[in-house]
């Protein structure tokens, strides 16, 4: 379960992003809030998450990805613990 202090504490930036309502609006809004850096790194952890879920070895994910072993075992803590990734990588897309 995600702490409540968490969420409270970042409540702004959570509606700020549910209230984004395409691709083009999620770039935009991506491109000025974070770093290239930071954005690869973010979609890194995400595309670890989806190859863990199907699978992967770490070997085959860090092979593909490029993620640091540091990194991917953070990543696969939350697969494995928590419920993000799982409700994220599940979820039909439209």
């Amino acid at each position: 379960m995600t702490d409540p202090k968490f969420i409270e504490d970042n409540r702004e930036l959570f509606e700020a992003i549910l209230s984004l309502e395409s691709i083009d609006e999620c770039g935009a809004f991506f491109s000025d809030l974070l770093t290239y850096n930071e954005a690869e790194s973010m979609s890194q952890r995400i595309r670890a998450a989806k190859l863990l879920l199907a699978g992967k070895t770490y070997e085959q994910i860090i092979a593909e990805t490029n993620i640091s072993s540091a990194t991917l075992s953070r990543v696969s803590k939350c697969v494995r613990h928590g419920d993000g990734y799982k409700t994220v990588l599940t979820k039909p897309r439209p």
